[in-house]
């Protein structure tokens, strides 16, 4: 079987973001780029709307914005469901599942069982389509109920190298490092955690290497670890940390203390506490965020489940038949250092629109409408300076005021916040996520709204040059209608640009 004789099902809708067609989704798996394909596989439901009978969806895709969904990849049994796990493309063939002309790619995931989770492996020798178990699963078993999400790398040790894996005890707040020379056989490196945010239990964890400023000479590592709840922004949330990695122990840059054990129960770390941490991003919508396999350092790209685990499965209503949430865009990840000497994640959106040409606004006073009745997708970049203003407001309106959207910042705070309303949505779901800006005088906006189903559309904000990203859900609308206003003042050099995606 190849690619070509596996018919698209993308469909027109959402036009910026992947989808399933039907079905529930939750988190990004195993994604690998080989052969000049990014594959994208996922948790779904191959058989409704529900989070049950979990296995490995999968979706393919030449540049990251079109993909053409498959058949499910590897199907739960009765045996145990497919939780999530990750994909490499192994090069040498040290696991023999393939040749040295022809290597295999092969999946570690976790095997789930009533009260036993291990991680266990499948391969594919026909380029990621078609899978079959290791008749010697599980591969990695540690005899506990929450030992899970293994995502594996090669580790490069200035000879031959090995594979580590980095999984989770998620009740401990731990992560695990392993290492194999045979994606087989498993022995124990050493652990992270707990420390930082432990709100909610450590999920779906991913770590690789980045240069700082693109300086090949000065390398770190980035943990991520997914939590739920705890998140900055209510219920789920992804943290990243910054450190070293010495092929057996990871070394933060900036060791977080120790928590207290009653953190783990009552989730009491103040938002003050939370905002010490780095985070991937703000909003309560993105969350199980791991990179792709395959790619360069300076290609490293994320994709996240845009979801929040306090509503999802609400939303379409539960008696919906349709698709189940979808995919953040997919974010080309780098590192920067700022004036106090602190290593920030930086994120930009890896997949490519038409440009439109910005129009400069000058002195800006009031409102301005910037686009009207706008359908589905739509990306509004935004620069401007303060003046004497004391906000500024990008206002997203539809035909009902009652669900207008707002992304304010405000001057004095130095806050940037997202207003959205819950009417006729979930509990939960009605909330003010808002970032703190390193750079607050300096207004720089890139905005991307897409319409994934009758119930809801999605926002992601890029702020300080991708070293701040909020993501959240909205309520759908028809048609919107864009405008900015300063507030209390004016603002000075403001330009905007308007680009209507179309699928």
């Amino acid at each position: 079987m190849t690619p070509t004789d596996l018919p698209p099902v993308r469909t027109t809708s959402p036009r910026a973001h992947f989808s399933p067609r039907s079905n529930w989704m939750n988190d990004p798996n195993g994604l690998v780029f080989h052969d000049g394909r990014y594959h994208l596989y996922f948790q779904c439901n191959p058989q409704g709307v529900a989070h049950a009978n979990l296995s490995w969806g999968h979706a393919t895709s030449t540049d990251l914005a079109r993909w053409t969904e498959h058949d499910p990849a590897i199907l739960w049994d009765d045996e145990a469901q497919i939780f999530s796990g990750s994909v490499v493309v192994d090069h040498g063939n040290t696991s023999g599942f393939g040749t040295a002309e022809r290597p295999p790619l092969v999946a570690l995931y976790t095997a789930a069982a009533p009260g036993h989770q291990a991680q266990a492996l499948a391969y594919s020798t026909d380029g990621g389509y078609v899978w079959t178990k290791y008749r010697g699963n599980p591969v990695l078993d540690r005899g506990t109920s929450d030992f899970r999400d293994p995502k594996v790398f090669r580790y490069d040790d200035g000879g031959d190298g090995y594979w580590v894996m980095v999984a989770v005890e998620a009740q401990d707040r731990q992560v695990l490092f392993h290492r194999s020379d045979d994606l087989k056989t498993w022995t124990f490196l050493s652990s992270y955690g707990p420390a930082g945010p432990v709100g909610g239990v450590w999920e779906c964890p991913d770590m690789f290497p980045l240069a700082v400023d693109g300086d090949e000479d000065d390398v770190r590592w980035v943990l991520l670890i997914s939590l739920n709840p705890g998140g900055i922004a209510g219920g789920s949330g992804t943290h990243y940390v910054v450190g070293d990695f010495d092929g057996t122990v990871f070394h933060p840059s900036a060791p977080h203390p120790a928590p207290e054990p009653e953190m783990f129960a009552d989730g009491s770390q103040s938002r003050e506490e939370l905002e010490a941490f780095g985070w991937i991003d703000f909003g309560p919508d993105c969350y199980a965020g791991v990179t792709f396999d395959g790619l360069g350092r300076h290609d490293r790209t994320l994709i996240a489940w845009m979801d929040n685990w306090e509503y999802a499965g609400r939303i379409p209503a539960e008696d919906a038949d349709e698709n189940r949430s979808a995919m953040t865009l997919p974010r080309r990840l780098s590192l920067t250092r700022d004036q106090n000497g602190i290593e920030r994640l930086r994120q930009e959106p890896a997949v490519e629109v038409d440009p439109a040409e910005n129009v400069e606004l000058g002195r800006l006073t009031g409102g301005v409408v910037l686009a009207d009745g706008l359908t589905g997708a739509a990306r509004i970049r935004f620069a401007a300076a303060f003046g004497d203003a004391q906000s500024v407001e990008l206002r997203i309106e539809s035909s009902s005021r009652d669900e207008m959207v707002v992304i304010r910042q405000d001057r004095a705070s130095g806050r940037l916040e997202l207003d959205r309303p819950g009417a006729g949505m979930p509990p939960g779901f009605a909330r003010t996520p808002s970032m703190l800006l390193d750079q607050p005088a300096a207004i720089g906006w890139d905005v991307w709204i897409d319409a994934l189903n009758e119930r809801v559309s999605s926002v992601e904000l890029f702020a300080q040059d991708g070293e701040r990203v909020l993501t959240a859900l909205i309520p759908a609308a028809s048609h919107r209608t864009y405008s900015v206003n300063a507030v209390g003042g004016a603002l000075s050099g403001a330009r905007a640009a308007v680009v209507d995606i179309r699928g």
